[in-house]
């Protein structure tokens, strides 16, 4: 069951981050400028964030892994379009529909993991889950734009609705073969507006919207800064940028290890500085032979504070896991879309160096900000 969920989570974060690396391949191809192209980043974000509104309680009520499978599946429609999409418009329908089944996926692996896992474990479970993720991320950066500059940029939605299509049909049949997950709708459960209530269910959400916002923006042009400032080509830009994602796995390695030592505020505070070191050594970096370490400090730094967040998040109301995870994910991909948007803008007006420059020490007052809540 666990290697279903982390495969069915692999093609959800890879779906989102494979065209990050296409960004310069989808503005030739459609002759717009980096910066419109990116409206398949935004709408997929925008999607993502407002379906799971609509999946968080729907895994409560019918069970989380037969949600997870049937989301997967499809996934494999809105890919399949994106194969054919004869102009950017198109494009974007198809990263719309991508996004919003995508929705279903991940936060519900995340709630299926706090049904079944105790607290005091379960920072070391997500991070586990969280290998999943990063490596869906290194796929979708790397590998897209090997395929890209090989094949075409098309292929790369071919074989995501392929391994959708695998990994859906798998967990589904799993899931109707077993008994219902822990965790259904119980009766008596708070809705959304009910977690909202909640003091600190708030301020965690206004935290990881400004997390997603700032994070997740840079992390979208991480690739054509390479491509415009360095000249890389876009496997190179995808395979430097992938080791934001090695950095991920190398905290979901030692995640166990610094949370005894350091505790969540430690760890909220390690990945501020982790965060503020490496996208602005990214930025700025005078030469390619630094970015790598950039890019694994910053990924490295970005899980330390996000899987302390979101291990909390599974908390907010477990009466509810799935709602609350679904909220969760909302605001952190909603901010994300922002992020996307104002990071456009810096990026066709300014110079995207500044994006980096902006993000990195926010994200450090932001973590202490965290740090300081969570020693209380």
């Amino acid at each position: 069951m666990p290697w279903l969920l982390g495969a069915c989570c692999f093609a959800s974060i890879a779906s989102m981050r494979a065209c990050d690396t296409l960004l310069p391949a989808l503005a030739d191809e459609f002759s717009t400028t980096v910066g419109q192209a990116s409206r398949v980043i935004f709408v997929f974000a925008v999607a993502y964030g407002v379906f799971q509104l609509g999946f968080g309680p729907l895994g409560d009520r019918y069970g989380k892994l037969r949600v997870i499978a049937l989301c997967a599946l499809a996934c494999v429609i809105g890919n399949g379009i994106a194969f054919f999409s004869p102009t950017l418009d198109w494009l974007v329908t198809a990263r719309i529909v991508s996004g919003a089944f995508a929705a279903g996926i991940y936060p519900m692996a995340m709630a299926w993991v706090g049904d079944n896992v105790a607290y005091g474990e379960r920072q070391v479970a997500l991070a586990r889950l969280v290998s999943a993720s990063v490596l869906g991320t290194l796929a979708g950066q790397w590998l897209s734009g090997v395929i890209a500059e090989w094949v075409g940029w098309r292929p790369t939605f071919a074989l995501l609705a392929g391994l959708f299509l695998v990994a859906g049909a798998l967990l589904l049949r799993t899931a109707r073969g077993g008994a219902s997950p822990a965790g259904a709708f119980p009766r008596g459960r708070p809705a959304l507006l009910d977690i909202l209530a909640l003091p600190a269910a708030r301020w965690l959400l206004a935290v990881t919207a400004l997390e997603g916002a700032m994070a997740f923006g840079a992390i979208a042009f991480m690739p054509s800064l390479l491509q415009r400032h360095h000249a890389a080509s876009l496997s190179m830009a995808g395979g430097l940028t992938a080791f934001y994602g090695a950095g991920g796995f190398v905290y979901s390695r030692v995640a166990g290890r610094l949370l005894r030592r350091m505790g969540e505020p430690g760890l909220a505070r390690l990945g501020g500085v982790s965060l503020c070191l490496g996208f602005l050594a990214f930025g700025y970096a005078p030469d390619l032979v630094w970015v790598p370490a950039a890019c694994a400090l910053a990924g490295f730094g970005f899980y330390c504070l996000h899987n302390t967040l979101q291990t909390n998040a599974t908390q907010m109301a477990p009466s509810a896991r799935g709602a609350a995870m679904a909220l969760f994910a909302c605001v952190l991909f909603l901010g994300q879309s922002a992020g996307v948007l104002a990071a456009a803008w810096v990026a066709d007006h300014l110079s995207d160096a500044l994006i980096f420059a902006i993000v990195g020490p926010g994200l450090l007052a932001l973590s202490m900000v965290a740090a300081r809540r969570f020693r209380r």
